[in-house]
């Protein structure tokens, strides 16, 4: 034999067992479980571990499902299939719906379940029928809106400066350019919160009353009544309508062009709070804290010359609340952070927003505009028809509406006359 033949009579048998051992080291990787080479069409990201964690955490999956989940939102980590051409990711994994279902644009779950997630229905099973749930409105709202953090107090006080995501918006979404005269505003209010009753309870149900034709003939008044803190808007009055909107008033939220104009027709007993929708609102509130002489220009109608309040039961409503409401739960144009056509909450949605946030329980009553019936009132006291509604430069009812139902769907908020 020659040598030449003697060589490759030696090598080749070296050579399959090493390819042998190479493969087998191969296999073994993936007997085990490690992540796959990038050219196998698997995503490598850890991301994705936090993507599942998130889907188990705040969904309910159907059981009978393919282990193998498109994924339709790509990433730079993502490698694409060679057969789907879209991202897959596959393993021991069972979700009922493709990722990129599972949340619609403004970050809510599409399947808003009213039933309650586990963890919740171990906290709150227990509790005896028509006991208050602590907690409860944020924690559902945080099962459909993962975003949601609680934090965020009702109304600015002295230390106003510290809320981050407001101080650098002009009204009224945030307080740029304001922060001396709102200075001014609290050291003369001195008083930042609802009061040490209500400050002191454990749990807190609150309604909120809208000015909606809807509550006519409801009889409702009683039942409002019930609720710890009962927060009315505007100038909506409650005297030869206690029938139907009920009699107690915690706070009545309003801007300078919605205040009440006849003191005489203020509650007892509760509280103003202000909420400013453009800078000249904040010197407004000054003069009337102050007692001031009023300067008139620069509103787009006539204002309260004067508020039957003292400068305790003043407060100053978080602008946060308006920038949530808009920005993140209704989705309405950014515009810069300035306030322009139709991208403004009703006061109604910013109330609610402001109750998810500080109330255990939340409820509604006298929402909902009906485009349908352009005839039907427009508020409970006063003959203004629906169809004035369209009319409105800085609202965006349609999509509004859009954001209340997702949290009557998913049992956040009760609607008590069920316009929404």
């Amino acid at each position: 034999m020659k040598p030449a033949h003697k060589l490759l009579f030696v090598l080749c048998p070296m050579l399959v067992l090493g390819f042998i051992y190479y493969s087998s080291g191969k296999l073994h990787l993936y007997v085990w479980g490690q992540k796959p080479r990038p050219e196998s069409g698997k995503l490598r990201d850890s991301k994705v571990n936090e993507i599942w964690d998130q889907l188990h955490k705040h969904s309910h999956y159907d059981k009978d499902v393919p282990a193998t989940v498109k994924v339709h939102k790509v990433t730079k980590n993502t490698v694409k299939s060679p057969v789907t051409k879209e991202p897959v990711v596959e393993g021991p994994v069972s979700v009922g719906r493709t990722v990129g279902s599972v949340f619609d644009k403004q970050g809510f779950m599409l399947n808003l379940d009213t039933k309650l997630p586990p963890e919740l229905v171990y906290k709150y099973g227990n509790l005896s029928e028509g006991s208050c749930k602590p907690g409860y409105a944020a924690a559902k709202m945080t099962a459909i809106y993962p975003k949601f953090s609680k934090p965020a107090c009702m109304f600015l006080d002295r230390n106003f400066k510290r809320l981050a995501k407001v101080n650098n918006y002009l009204p009224p979404f945030g307080f740029k350019t304001q922060e001396r005269i709102i200075d001014v505003i609290l050291s003369s209010t001195k008083n930042y919160g609802l009061g040490p009753d209500l400050d002191s309870l454990s749990c807190k149900r609150c309604v909120i009353v809208g000015n909606g034709g809807i509550l006519s003939n409801k009889s409702l008044g009683s039942r409002i009544d019930e609720y710890d803190v009962v927060v009315r808007l505007n100038e909506a009055p409650v005297n030869g309508y206690t029938r139907d909107v009920g009699t107690k008033t915690t706070m009545r939220i309003t801007y300078p062009e919605g205040a009440i104009q006849k003191p005489e027709r203020y509650e007892k007993d509760s509280l103003f709070v202000f909420s400013a929708f453009k800078p000249l609102d904040f010197k407004w509130l000054r003069q009337m804290v102050n007692r001031e002489k009023l300067g008139t220009e620069g509103f787009w109608k006539s204002v309260a010359h004067y508020v039957p309040r003292d400068p305790s039961e003043i407060r100053i409503l978080n602008p946060f609340f308006i920038q949530e409401a808009s920005f993140q739960f209704i989705g309405l144009p950014q515009n810069n952070g300035l306030m322009g056509k139709g991208n403004i909450p009703t006061l109604g949605t910013v109330a609610i927003t402001m109750a998810l946030h500080n109330c255990d329980e939340v409820a509604v009553a006298g929402f909902g505009y009906d485009m349908n019936t352009p005839h039907a009132p427009l508020h409970y006291y006063e003959t203004v028809k629906m169809s004035a509604i369209k009319e409105s430069w800085t609202h965006n009812i349609s999509k509004e509406k859009e954001f209340l139902r997702k949290l009557v769907r998913a049992n956040i908020i009760t609607d008590l006359t069920n316009g929404i």
